[in-house]
């Protein structure tokens, strides 16, 4: 049998916690989807699928996972002191600190990244908006999670635009300046 090395098992362990929490890679891919769509045309779910993995294995972006996760289930567990236990349950808008942590995942890919997670924040698109919405009689703290699946879907858009984006005119500008 061969073993897992240490990346696939911390790979392994932010895609379980991710499902525990009803959030699926494919998920993701479909907001990163809809966001590269309109500028790469032939842009498919496998790919982004494939990109929100590159984003996934990144140690950073495993490590505000993996925080962000914990830190919601504490406050749904009533595991965390006053005022941080209201603030979180209640998802406050002026906290702030859950769109920090995404912002760590984003900045890897750069300003891309950031404007993406931006629109994606703003407009909750796909998984996010079902994170956000609170059920009637359901204890349930996905204050982190929505901001953490829009910084994975935004850095995932920022490789992609990274990968595919068309550099022919900048790249004869750089010619003409040589």
């Amino acid at each position: 049998m061969i073993e897992k090395t240490y990346e696939e098992i911390k790979y392994d362990l932010i895609i379980k916690r991710l499902k525990e929490r009803g959030v699926e890679v494919a998920d993701i891919a479909k907001i990163t989807l809809d966001l590269q769509k309109p500028y790469l045309k032939d842009m498919t779910l496998e790919i982004c699928i494939d990109h929100v993995n590159r984003v996934l294995i990144k140690r950073e972006v495993q490590n505000a996972v993996l925080t962000g996760i914990e830190l919601d289930v504490l406050a749904e567990k009533g595991l965390l002191s006053e005022p941080l236990s209201t603030i979180l349950m209640e998802d406050y808008g002026l906290y702030g600190v859950d769109e920090i942590l995404a912002l760590s995942i984003v900045n890897v890919y750069g300003s891309i990244g950031l404007t993406n997670f931006g629109y994606v924040d703003k407009l909750k698109l796909g998984i996010i908006k079902e994170l956000d919405t609170k059920q009637e009689g359901v204890v349930r703290c996905n204050t982190f999670l929505d901001d953490l699946v829009g910084g994975v879907a935004a850095a995932a858009a920022g490789s992609i635009a990274h990968k595919y984006a068309d550099t022919t005119k900048v790249l004869e500008a750089y010619k003409k300046a040589i």
